[in-house]
């Protein structure tokens, strides 16, 4: 875990005496949204929380997949309803917001966990595909606040979470779209919270994870012609999901948590030197796609839901010879940053 994680998860507390009672769980007294829930990040975070004791409604848009998951968090101890969702239509949203009052009573914690992505180069890539990919994770996100918000200034009080990923900061070429809606989240976010400056008690988090070994990957369109992989180093699903049980749980939570050894360091090329760091990544994008295997073109789950959900991707078990550790690329992404804008300029 990364120093920025830690400083987002509860510190660890000692070890019960002998005859001592257990800690109660975080998250017992708590109502709380998950979009996404069916599979990777969603999953793990669905079955971490119900074994703190949370109360759930689970969204997605397969409904086998979510009473299967309704399943084995009550197993676990938590309780759970499922309301298929496509996040992309705003008024499933709202009925999933009236729903989940409904059910909860109140909802503390609302997640926006949904995303999606498209690979392959833009001019090729159909128009459909770039705006599903916008619609899914801009859109999808901002339908989810303006749902929940209003009851959430009434009680004056709640959490909101945006997962964003790394991909709100860095650029990534050959997946255009994806960036579009990252970036254009990482913006609504922060005016969001800029907006409810006089509510102290209801919060905005965002959370940038870099490379997840979650399914998103595998089941996501591809117009590339080529195998997509991802680099190493790989987050562990279920690490997301500590983070974001430790979030929920909190009254004051963080407003950026930052995961993976790559976030900071791709940041900080970010910020010294934006187009260095656009051409450096489309570079590293070309030679990984011309290094892989060849795959047909497919719309993944834009338009459907995914075909299995597994917590894992199962990417950290194949070794890739052509995908360079995305730590080392961006630590030199972010020298060859600092050199460039510091180097000597004529008058």
């Amino acid at each position: 875990m990364t120093p920025q994680d830690a400083a987002s998860v509860a510190p660890s507390t000692p070890a019960p005496s002998p005859g001592a009672l257990p800690a109660p769980p975080r998250l017992a007294a708590k109502g709380i949204v998950l979009t996404g829930a069916s599979s990777g990040i969603g999953r793990a975070t669905a079955l971490a929380m119900a074994s703190e004791g949370a109360a759930l409604v689970l969204a997605a848009r397969d409904e086998a997949a979510l009473q299967g998951l309704v399943r084995e968090c009550e197993a676990l101890g938590g309780r759970a309803t499922a309301v298929p969702t496509d996040v992309t239509d705003p008024e499933a949203v709202a009925a999933l917001a009236r729903r989940a009052l409904e059910v909860l009573g109140q909802v503390d914690v609302w997640i926006n966990n949904v995303g999606v992505g498209a690979v392959g180069r833009f001019d090729e890539t159909p128009v459909a595909a770039h705006r599903r990919v916008v619609e899914a994770n801009l859109l999808g996100h901002i339908h989810g606040a303006h749902a929940i918000l209003g009851a959430m200034r009434q009680r004056g009080r709640g959490t909101l979470i945006n997962m964003i990923s790394i991909g709100g900061w860095i650029p990534t070429p050959y997946a255009a779209a994806y960036s579009a809606s990252k970036f254009g989240l990482r913006g609504f976010s922060e005016a969001l919270r800029g907006e409810l400056v006089d509510l102290p008690g209801v919060h905005v988090c965002e959370v940038y994870p870099t490379f997840v070994d979650s399914p998103g990957l595998s089941h996501g369109a591809n117009y590339s012609g080529r195998q997509v992989g991802a680099p190493p180093p790989l987050i562990d699903p279920r690490r997301v999901a500590r983070v974001l049980v430790a979030l929920s749980a909190s009254e004051r939570p963080r407003a950026k948590t930052y995961m993976g050894a790559p976030a900071l360091p791709g940041m900080f090329a970010h910020a010294l030197a934006p187009d260095l760091l656009a051409r450096a990544m489309g570079h590293v994008m070309r030679r990984a796609l011309a290094g892989a295997g060849p795959a047909l073109a497919a719309d993944g789950n834009l338009f459907q839901s995914s075909r299995t959900h597994e917590v894992d991707g199962g990417f950290r078990r194949q070794r890739r010879p052509f995908a360079a550790p995305g730590g080392y690329v961006l630590l030199g992404l972010m020298a060859a940053g600092a050199a460039w804008a510091l180097r000597p300029r004529r008058a």
